[in-house]
């Protein structure tokens, strides 16, 4: 992320979906509690995690609230759950990322 700019669009932001690992999602449409325990060691091996909105299909790629640090442990351990994701939103060249606050 060195070198990124992102303006914020807004203020935070509160979105229910269900997190992703973007590999396996994006490239065989794995998901589910099946996926969970892979979604789990994506997502712990640094691929980008998506938040998949409910009802939308909308995709938000997550980002700790720290340069060069990971994403929390409340993300990781939640992959493949439907979750609530409060945080700071963001948008870039169509790309649509919240950087993560809490997770409930």
């Amino acid at each position: 992320m060195a070198g990124i700019a992102l303006a914020a669009d807004s203020g935070p932001i509160s979105v229910t979906g269900n997190l992703r690992d973007s590999y396996c999602y994006g490239t065989m449409g794995a998901k589910g509690p099946g996926h969970k325990a892979c979604a789990i060691k994506c997502a712990s091996a640094g691929i980008p995690v998506l938040l998949v909105e409910k009802g939308t299909e909308k995709s938000y790629i997550l980002l700790p609230n720290k340069d060069a640090s990971p994403l929390p442990q409340s993300v990781i351990s939640r992959m493949e759950d439907e979750v609530t994701v409060t945080g700071k939103e963001y948008s870039k060249n169509g790309t649509e990322y919240i950087v993560v606050e809490s997770v409930k």
